[in-house]
């Protein structure tokens, strides 16, 4: 399994809707497609930039996919990242910024850790930054499980250093011309974690609750196969597909 987390914060929004879901996908190969394969290229070339901006040591990566338009979009996140950073600095003289930070929030999900790609502390405000290059699916960051998965480990490492009072998430995904940011207090947020994400992870990682299907399908490993989904799509079949009240002249014949 390597590093990949049975509860891994990128397909938190899928167990948390179909607990049974996370050990399911386990059986199946990760099949990374170009896609992918180019997002992670693009995160690389981001946190290089990113380094650069911020005076820190750091060797482009080479790839494949680089592009002109990977070129554009990278610059755009590193403009707004900095820009947030700008703005931290209007409120505390040395924000902490941390970069493709290995984020651990295991208190609250067994075994869960995931790596946050920007990370901003200005006193009692944590702003985290997440780059998506993906064009299929517009990510909204409100009440963005990943993201919150992510917000709940850096506070595991700052809370204690600083009073954090409240969490905004950024979702950046040049390629839909997508800018979202969601904020809430650091209270509700850890609400949250105890009431609902604690004992439905525990669920989760046991394999217990049932499968349902639902919009999260889209990624899963396992939807193709899948008995639930199946189900759901027979029944929504027969509804669409009802008998008329009164015979046809062929049915009468």
């Amino acid at each position: 399994m390597g590093n990949h987390a049975i509860l891994s914060a990128s397909s938190s929004h899928r167990w948390l809707n179909c607990l049974p879901s996370a050990r399911l996908e386990l059986e199946f190969e990760d099949q990374s497609g170009e896609a992918a394969k180019e997002g992670t290229a693009a995160h690389d070339l981001c946190e290089h930039k990113l380094k650069k901006a911020l005076h820190m040591r750091s060797q482009r990566p080479v790839s494949e996919y680089n592009s002109d338009e990977m070129e554009e979009c990278t610059d755009a996140y590193v403009d707004f990242v900095m820009e947030q950073v700008e703005l931290a600095k209007t409120k505390c003289n040395d924000p902490i910024v941390l970069i493709e930070q290995h984020l651990d929030f295991s208190c609250y999900v067994p075994d869960g850790f995931g790596t946050g790609d920007c990370v901003i502390i200005a006193d009692d405000r944590l702003h985290i930054v997440d780059f998506k290059y993906g064009l299929g699916v517009l990510v909204d960051a409100v009440d963005n499980p990943q993201m919150k998965l992510y917000a709940l480990g850096a506070l595991g490492i700052y809370d204690h250093l600083y009073d954090i009072k409240e969490v905004s998430m950024t979702i950046f995904q040049p390629r839909r011309e997508n800018v979202s940011t969601w904020t809430i207090p650091v209270e509700e947020l850890k609400g949250w974690a105890e009431e609902e994400l604690k004992p439905r992870a525990v669920k989760v990682f046991n394999g217990e609750g049932e499968y349902i299907p639902g919009p999260w399908c889209t990624f899963c490993k396992a939807a193709n196969r899948c008995r639930a989904r199946a189900e759901e799509k027979l029944k929504l079949a027969e509804k669409e597909f009802k008998m008329p009240p009164l015979l046809t002249d062929a049915e009468i014949e």
